[in-house]
């Protein structure tokens, strides 16, 4: 067996799943040390804009099946969006917690057990209400050749900055999935007091 210099593999190789076979493309970030994931399902050159889901990690919700957030369904329902389109692309960014990181969230799980909500909580512990930043997501983006975007999304945030990126946001397309009674005032709190597209009516 020959041993092959780590530097001389490509940190890509094909990711059969459930919903489809993707894609898999690893993106180190120096200034954070996170490694980030694109998964991406056929030409990103097509004449359309390309279906994009920004994703920010989310332990309890993406693997544990937490019902106190809609990340699950959202991450669940972007693939098959993806594969039902025949092409597009998912961004894993490791932001866990809206990007103050898992021992924070599940701090400020603690203060929402007490009775704030999912603003206040980060609040009261002296961090951001979203800390996030997509820089990195238009990196990705640019290596990936991708420049118009059909984003899923439901936050305005997203659509501001990767706008300010560089990346032309063509289209926004709601993803409001996973509504259930545990995190519906979670939700109502996003859209009342943190600018998200999503109304009373949607819950």
């Amino acid at each position: 067996m020959t041993i092959i210099p780590r530097d001389n593999v490509p940190s890509e190789a094909i990711l059969p799943t459930s919903y489809g076979s993707f894609r898999i493309q690893v993106f180190h970030e120096p200034s954070t040390g996170f490694d980030h994931v694109a998964m991406t399902l056929g030409d990103m050159g097509g004449p359309d804009p390309v279906l994009l889901r920004v994703h920010s990690e989310c332990l309890t919700g993406d693997v544990f099946r937490s019902e106190r957030c809609d990340c699950g369904p959202q991450l669940n329902s972007a693939l098959e969006a993806i594969v039902e389109k025949g092409w597009g692309v998912l961004l894993y960014l490791r932001q866990e917690g809206r990007g103050i990181g898992l021992h924070a969230k599940i701090q400020a799980y603690h203060l929402q057990d007490e009775g704030a909500d999912t603003l206040d909580a980060n609040l009261m512990l002296g961090l951001p209400a979203d800390n996030r930043d997509y820089s990195i997501a238009a990196e990705m983006l640019n290596e990936l050749n991708v420049e118009d975007v059909n984003l899923l999304t439901n936050n305005p945030e997203k659509v501001k900055q990767l706008q300010s990126y560089g990346i032309n946001v063509v289209e926004r397309t709601p993803l409001i999935v996973g509504v259930n009674d545990t995190n519906r005032a979670y939700l109502s709190t996003k859209g009342l007091r943190m600018g998200h597209h999503i109304q009373n009516e949607d819950l």
